[in-house]
């Protein structure tokens, strides 16, 4: 069956690059006679506000693009925090931790000897006896370790495109503070879910090379993924 999903982050309103992402999943999972789910990226305890979720509600209702289903990334943190496990077994989930202020030096060394700011890895060099200490003065944070590798999918738009995950840094997947950040949450949503298709935009094109080696690192297979151009204003820029 294909099953879409709109997942916008409840921290504003939506606007009409929001919409039309949403239009798009509705029209495909439509057509198919399928289901469009309606998922709420609320792991932000901070910026989130129901107040926001409930005009998107409303947003919706009113364009005639009602969810089959309504979901909330707050409601699942228990199955984050397994997949997490599961990751941390296999060997693709490392404590890291720099502060943002030590990355950034790091950065700026890399740009200035001509090297792309990519995390060194670090963290994997540090004896069970540096990370005790660290974690006596400092909350780590967790990164999912790529494999280095292409990794390659033929998009639903822009057809085949081949991603160099060693040009990428590992992406933190819990903060320090214990928050799971979207990457996770995406992924876990999107399999337990059983998306079979995710619509979004060409800003997230690099996000779902690293999306499908998670999907990987848990022994599933990922969905199609399709991505569209971007909304922007007159001059180019974000709506």
């Amino acid at each position: 069956m294909t099953i879409t999903r709109f997942a916008p982050s409840p921290t504003g309103y939506l606007h009409v690059g929001n919409l039309r992402t949403a239009l798009i999943n509705w029209l495909v999972a439509r057509k198919a006679g399928g289901r469009f789910l309606l998922r709420f990226d609320d792991t932000d305890p901070e910026r989130s506000k129901a107040v926001y979720a409930e005009a998107a509600l409303a947003d919706l209702d009113w364009l005639g693009l009602v969810p089959n289903e309504v979901f909330r990334q707050s409601d699942r943190l228990e199955d984050y925090g397994k997949a997490a496990e599961a990751l941390r077994a296999s060997g693709h989930l490392y404590e890291c931790f720099e502060t943002p202020e030590e990355l950034e030096l790091r950065r700026r060394a890399q740009r200035a000897t001509g090297r792309p700011p990519v995390y060194d890895r670090a963290a994997l060099r540090l004896s069970a006896a540096e990370k005790e200490a660290l974690r006596a003065t400092r909350p780590g944070h967790w990164r999912f370790r790529l494999d280095g590798a292409r990794t390659e999918w033929t998009d639903g738009i822009l057809g085949d495109v081949s991603i160099d995950s060693s040009s990428v840094s590992d992406p933190v997947l819990i903060r320090g503070d214990g928050q799971v950040l979207y990457t996770l949450a995406s992924v876990v949503d999107d399999l337990d879910m059983g998306i079979s298709d995710v619509v979004r935009g060409a800003d997230h094109v690099t996000n779902t090379a690293t999306q499908i080696q998670i999907m990987a690192a848990l022994g599933a297979a990922a969905p199609r993924f399709a991505h569209h151009s971007l909304l922007t204003g007159p001059s180019g820029e974000a709506l």
